[in-house]
């Protein structure tokens, strides 16, 4: 075997009730359908030839030193828990450390039924895979910390859904894979000893600066809070907040429905699974919250005095909401060019979403347009709003300097539109791999004009807006 991962795992040495060791299971007839080079190299991999990898990735061949394993989880799925989640479509071979320091897991995800699979499959089809390959990249090229797409095969099987559809596998990289319902796995066992040891674990892994549940719990909330915040300020609507969703990394994970906003509106929902707009984009800071005080309550058996830590635990998850307006206003400050943005800033700043909304102003592009200074008013269905409102910006920004700069730095000239996303998917099913491939290289850079790319700047025809977006399951 010419691949060479250099495998360093960890996890695999917790104790037996964290997971199950499994094998992927073998498909049929891999074929490489991409492979990130780079990544491969800040990895310290060393790539095959395209068949080898190809049987790697699909899990046909196990690389010398991996630690095959679905992770044990349970979790809070639209406010509902259940004990029992698991990775039950997916398999961890093991970790590498790369030439940073930075330990990450390696994880194929399709890969084959497990304890877990709750009588799935435990596949994946094209769309999806491919969905996630790109949207990851691109919120990685956005700067958002995200899980990473290390590469993607088809299998040559087919499987069903509402249709049969062409399967295939993701690898997946991630700082962890651990997650909020890990502790509460554990918390809801009542298993005092595992809870402890994946603290211990999870702390050191990820919060070495910290040493007590609460100074982790306040570590935790930060990066959430700037993970969430930066989701909101480039329109992005994750779909699927579920508490085993929610990396203990402070990573963006499990891409399933999530989408960006074409026109702007607070209450935009895309998942065809979030009935009731639980996981709206307005309310994604709210559900945060949420989450962490879930984790909180898994903590607490790790404190001494529990009244006392559920006082604590609580003054923390309280703080939250003062935490996120301040993270909030300085991102979207910086959106409309104010580097330090105050108290006094947010109604220029919510007066502009407020009419955005109003006239369906495309989220991405107005903020572009205002960053590059370009016909922005052209965004709006009743320009004569933004005519208003202009002035008053401007008067602001003689205040500040570098506007230009902060502001083309912020706000993305490329997303990966919906119906661009789609139309990619549709043509990969059909053998046409060239979409996929474009909108790859062009959301590597997505803060750069690209005179060659303009028409993946433009929003939906009427025919094209996609209504609803599936997890893939």
């Amino acid at each position: 075997m010419t691949i060479l991962i250099p495998f360093d795992n960890s996890y695999a040495t917790l104790p037996p009730r964290f997971y199950t060791r499994q094998h992927p299971t073998p498909v049929a007839a891999p074929t490489l359908l991409a492979f990130n080079e780079a990544l491969a190299a800040d990895l310290g991999i060393t790539p095959g030839t395209p068949p080898e990898m190809a049987q790697v990735f699909a899990g046909n061949l196990v690389p010398e030193g991996a630690a095959p394993l679905a992770q044990a989880y349970a979790g809070h799925q639209f406010g509902g828990f259940s004990p029992q989640l698991g990775d039950g479509r997916a398999i961890l071979l093991g970790e590498v450390v790369d030439p940073y320091g930075h330990r990450r897991d390696i994880q194929l995800k399709g890969s084959g039924p497990t304890p877990y699979s709750r009588r799935g499959d435990g596949r994946a089809w094209l769309g999806p895979v491919l969905r996630e390959y790109l949207l990851s990249e691109a919120m990685f090229a956005l700067g958002i910390p995200t899980t990473r797409a290390l590469a993607a095969v088809t299998t040559g099987e087919t499987i069903l859904r509402e249709r049969k559809l062409p399967g295939a596998i993701l690898t997946r990289v991630a700082a962890s894979h651990i997650r909020v319902g890990t502790f509460q796995y554990f918390a809801a066992r009542r298993d005092t000893e595992a809870l402890q040891t994946l603290f211990d674990y999870t702390r050191q892994r990820h919060y070495p600066e910290t040493e007590t549940a609460l100074e982790f719990l306040n570590a935790v909330i930060v990066r959430q809070i700037d993970l969430v915040v930066k989701w909101l300020s480039v329109g992005f609507i994750h779909g699927v907040m579920n508490t085993d969703n929610t990396s203990l990394s402070g990573e963006t994970i499990d891409y399933g429905p999530a989408a960006f906003m074409d026109s702007y509106h607070p209450v935009t929902v895309y998942s065809s699974i979030d009935q009731h707009g639980r996981y709206a984009y307005d309310n994604q800071a709210n559900i945060l919250a949420w989450n962490m005080a879930q984790l909180a309550t898994s903590l607490v058996p790790l404190m001494p005095a529990t009244d006392e830590a559920i006082k604590t635990f609580t003054d923390a998850i309280h703080g939250m909401a003062d935490q996120i307006k301040t993270a909030w206003l300085q991102a979207f400050g910086q959106k409309i060019g104010l580097a330090h943005a105050t108290p006094e800033d947010e109604p220029l700043i919510t007066d502009l979403l407020s009419m955005m909304a109003d006239n369906q102003a495309d989220f991405t592009n107005t903020f572009r347009a205002l960053a590059t200074n370009t016909a922005a008013r052209d965004q709006f269905t009743n320009p004569a709003a933004f005519d208003v409102w202009e002035p008053r910006w401007q008067a602001r920004l003689q205040r500040e300097t570098d506007t230009a700069q902060r502001m083309q730095a912020v706000n993305p000239a490329f997303i990966p539109r919906n119906h661009r996303v789609e139309q990619m998917i549709q043509a990969a099913e059909q053998g046409d791999m060239a979409p996929f491939h474009r909108l790859l290289t062009v959301l590597a850079t997505p803060f750069s004009d690209q005179p060659q790319a303009q028409d993946l700047t433009r929003p939906p025809m009427p025919q094209e807006v996609v209504q609803q977006t599936f997890c893939g399951t």
